[in-house]
């Protein structure tokens, strides 16, 4: 029965959504011209939390589930911290001395310092603790895109089975914020904290990059959502990362159209 109301609300969760995406089916106009002059292929939502406000460019592909990356580590941070696989964002999980390919990645990490830097190697022991099968009965619980996990617990959200769209993304940072996910208060919080990207007084933004580089053509991922004030606005985009200096884009044109939009103010410079 509890799996049951679960899948009911889900169910009700994504409804909702597609139909405030459905009332604005056409290509917002400012989003359109952020990505043509850019000249990448990608997609952008853009939703209030009231609902009041939706903006999306290439609604097809918004509803296409993608290889989710680095993004994972929103929900893999909820997940680890639940199960016990980490204590708190100071616990210390000592690097190997090897080479990990980035020099941020090649020193002890804690979740205060891997989420930030995308280390996936920290996330990999973290997998390994948690175990397949909780990964698969949370990803079932949660939602969470096709909620499939594959061959390898240490690589199923880089190359493996699991997808999400960017209209699932934005449901998801939904549920976070209202603190509606079925995790600790004090998890989601310690979560919330550490997407901070960019902070000053006029608004706040928590937010996770993603770069498929195993998938082809790569795949690039920025979600999260900004508090301006009273208004509060999730965000959710995708990019085809086809040649150097794409993977700047992600967050790029997110500020570009949040300020378009009008919710947040000019960046200086």
């Amino acid at each position: 029965m509890k799996n049951v109301h679960t899948a009911l609300m889900f169910f009700m969760i994504t409804s909702a959504f597609c139909f405030a995406v459905n009332t604005h089916a056409a290509d917002d106009p400012d989003l359109a011209r952020l990505f043509r002059d850019a000249g990448v292929e990608g997609t952008m939502v853009i939703t209030s939390l009231d609902g009041k406000e939706t903006f999306i460019y290439n609604k097809a592909r918004s509803e296409k589930r993608f290889t989710p990356s680095s993004t994972f580590k929103i929900p893999n941070t909820l997940i680890a911290l639940q199960e016990g696989a980490v204590r708190d964002e100071r616990e210390v999980i000592r690097w190997d001395g090897k080479d990990k390919g980035f020099d941020a990645w090649n020193r002890d990490q804690t979740l205060e310092t891997a989420f930030p830097a995308s280390c996936v190697w920290f996330y990999q022991e973290l997998a390994k603790r948690v175990g397949d099968g909780k990964y698969v009965s949370w990803l079932s619980k949660l939602g969470y895109g096709n909620a499939k996990t594959g061959p390898d617990v240490t690589t199923f959200w880089l190359d493996g089975q699991l997808k999400i769209s960017a209209g699932e993304q934005i449901e998801f940072l939904r549920r976070l914020y209202e603190e509606r996910l079925p995790f600790k208060k004090e998890h989601m919080r310690l979560l919330k904290k550490l997407m901070i990207v960019g902070e000053n007084p006029r608004y706040t933004v928590r937010a996770k990059t993603g770069w498929a580089m195993r998938t082809n053509p790569q795949q690039g991922w920025y979600v999260g959502y900004v508090e301006a004030g009273k208004k509060v606005c999730f965000f959710a985009m995708n990019i085809e990362i086809r040649k150097k200096g794409d993977e700047k884009l992600r967050r790029q044109l997110t500020m570009e159209a949040l300020t378009a939009k009008g919710i947040i103010a000019k960046e200086n410079g």
